[in-house]
């Protein structure tokens, strides 16, 4: 057995030698390739944490404390509470100029294809909301001398708060020409707010991110930004005209159209009454009021009536002036209206035609309460379940109501028995309008706000309508959209007109829900066109009966009919204010339910996307619309004229 000491000796720190025939391994990973390779890779994940992922986060946090300050905000305007809406809005300053910085620090982004679509946006967002918080701002100082006077808690306090109502319209006369200059700066502030602002793309972003809507949600946003310029800037010559309005420098004589939006009319509702009011430094006088059919009777027309009132109402030969709102455009009605008005013997000399509807009387009623009219009696906004709608509708309509004949006696001339109010169905209207406008102004600050809201609602939503035979003035109330006109538009229209032939009050219970399909090609726009209406409510022989309704549509000019169906009468094409109308007819029974449907193409070409402008009638609460272009769909109820953006 061969020992350890005689087995050859091996020399560990010699070399090892491979044998001449074997290739070399290869090492990949060897020193000089790993390396730089990790290093490559290590210098790009600390790169991107440091220019995206960090930024990122930051922007992550500071949109997150962004979005609960505009909640401060939001709930801080709500609440009308100047201060709170001042420190709100000091606050979402701070936090939008912190998510502006860690905007930037991603500026590079936006050279990077794609991605740099959403930086853009982000910046569009920033910058316009800044201006948009600027203005804000401007807003809060031109209020605050007022905020005592409209109920703004916390604001600056004039005097005790203990203003009397003549205080008050003293105070309004006074000052309001200190805000017009600052209408200037906030008009300059919204422009740059809505142009930034609506340069961002609302269909980059999903329908819906975590099941939480995201794109109307930036649509929505960013029209509303667009409106709240619009209703600053274009409010500014209303408010220069204010002071003629309220007869500063000047008395002022208004006849006032009571519209019985129950009864609808093209402009709102049928004419019911009358009063004359003058103005002189803010305060009304009441000069008279009466029954619109006592105006016709010193009218006494011989104008034969025009064709849809021998049609739809054959019993009247002669056209009224309670009738001449025909034209769904307020100023061509009251242009028809005063000609024929001004040639009455001794018609008092008026500055302009203000119609009202029950919308404001209804709502100031909320506010305020029970109102007791002396020599009439007491009038709530509360529910009466002898017609199912508001009390105050329900008196209104008793008293106006002039039940049987007038009794003769034949021998000695004289009445024998006449209804209640037959000398005056409508004498409670100058009574009425003197005490809600004394309660009305001489509410506790308390109630300001909401009574200011009724009033602001009133006008923006077409119950209150203004005709002036000054044309600079009517320029102004147009510009603010509070002159019933039709607009002219490049855009695609919408406008369903509807006219109450039937004489009963069917309006308080008619319901209207709108459907509308655009489907869009190179030559214009295939638009199909539902209009459903119901009746829920029973026959009574009073307030609630058949519904004839001679309804006209009015879309884009140049538009042509391809099919209708549900109108009793063929549907007729004609051109009025620059629209194509579309007009059929129908009844409509208690308890019924009657669809309408017209299918029609337009020449309106849009080649991104589909803008649509569709107006509300006047005298109408908001009827429910459904819009869809393409997959997009909008769900809304029309309380105001509204311009969509597919």
């Amino acid at each position: 057995m061969a020992k350890i000491e005689d087995m050859p000796k091996i020399d560990f720190s010699a070399p090892v030698t491979q044998p001449a025939s074997a290739a070399p391994r290869k090492r990949f990973f060897g020193k000089k390739i790993a390396v730089p390779v990790f290093g490559a890779v290590g210098l790009l994940v600390i790169l991107l944490i440091f220019f995206l992922v960090l930024p990122l986060l930051s922007i992550r946090v500071s949109a997150q404390k962004l979005a609960n300050s505009m909640k401060d905000l939001d709930a801080a305007a709500s609440s009308q509470n100047l201060t709170q809406a001042q420190n709100a809005l000091d606050k979402t300053k701070k936090d939008l100029q912190s998510l502006d910085g860690d905007v930037n620090k991603l500026v590079w982004v936006k050279f990077i294809p794609g991605l740099g679509n959403y930086w853009n946006d982000a910046k569009h967002l920033t910058v316009g909301g800044r201006a948009g918080l600027e203005a804000g701002d401007t807003i809060i100082q031109a209020i605050e001398p007022y905020s005592d006077l409209l109920g703004l808690n916390g604001g600056h306090k004039a005097e005790d708060g203990t203003k009397t109502a003549e205080e008050r319209i003293n105070f309004i006369v006074g000052t309001v020409d200190g805000v017009i200059p600052k209408m200037d700066v906030i008009s300059q502030k919204t422009i740059i707010a809505s142009s930034e602002i609506s340069k961002i793309d609302p269909n980059r972003y999903p329908e819906y991110f975590q099941g939480k809507p995201v794109r109307s949600k930036v649509r929505e946003a960013i029209e509303a930004v667009q409106k709240a310029h619009e209703v600053l800037s274009d409010g500014k010559p209303f408010l220069e005209q204010l002071p003629y309005l309220l007869g500063t420098n000047g008395e002022r004589t208004y006849l006032i159209l009571w519209q019985n939006d129950k009864e609808l009319r093209p402009t709102g509702g049928f004419i019911t009454a009358y009063s004359i009011v003058k103005v002189n430094k803010g305060k009304f006088e009441p000069v008279n009021s009466d029954d619109i059919y006592q105006l016709d009777k010193k009218f006494n027309s011989k104008i034969p009536s025009p064709e849809p009132i021998k049609k739809y109402l054959p019993l009247v030969p002669y056209w009224n002036l309670r009738d001449m709102n025909l034209s769904p455009d307020f100023k061509t009605s009251m242009d028809t209206f005063y000609q024929n008005y001004s040639t009455i013997k001794n018609a008092p000399p008026i500055d302009g035609i203000i119609s009202v509807d029950t919308y404001p009387l209804v709502g100031l009623l909320k506010v305020m309460g029970q109102l007791g009219v002396s020599g009439f009696g007491n009038y709530s906004a509360d529910n009466d379940s002898r017609c199912n709608c508001p009390n105050v509708i329900y008196q209104l309509e008793s008293y106006a109501d002039v039940a049987g004949p007038i009794v003769w006696d034949d021998i000695s001339g004289k009445i024998v028995y006449k209804p209640p109010h037959a000398d005056n169905r409508k004498a409670f209207l100058g009574p009425l309008m003197n005490t809600l406008v004394a309660n009305a102004m001489g509410q506790p600050k308390d109630k300001l706000s909401s009574l200011f809201q009724v009033g602001w609602d009133s006008l923006t939503q077409k119950h209150v309508l203004f005709w002036m035979k000054d044309a600079q003035v009517q320029k102004a109330v147009e510009s603010f959209n509070v002159a019933g006109r039709i607009q002219d538009t490049t855009g695609d229209f919408l406008a369903i007109n509807d006219t109450n032939f039937a004489g009963a009050k069917s309006n308080l219970y008619v319901q209207e829900n709108v459907t509308l399909n655009v489907e869009q090609s190179k030559t214009g726009s295939t638009n199909s066109l539902t209009i459903k209406y119901s009746n829920p409510q029973k026959y009574d022989g009073w307030l609630n009966g058949p519904y004839r309704d001679w309804i006209r549509v009015y879309v884009p000019a140049g538009s042509t009919l391809v099919d209708s169906t549900g109108s009793d009468v063929p549907v007729t094409t004609s051109q009025d204010l620059g629209k194509t109308v579309f007009e059929g007819f129908f009844t409509l029974r208690p308890m019924g339910v009657t669809e309408l449907h017209f299918k029609y193409k337009t020449l309106v070409v849009q080649k991104k996307g589909h803008k649509i402008l569709i107006q509300k009638q006047p005298g109408t609460e908001g009827h429910q619309y459904e819009v869809q272009f393409s997959k997009q769909k909008e769900t809304f109820v029309l309380t105001s004229d509204k311009e969509l953006s597919f």
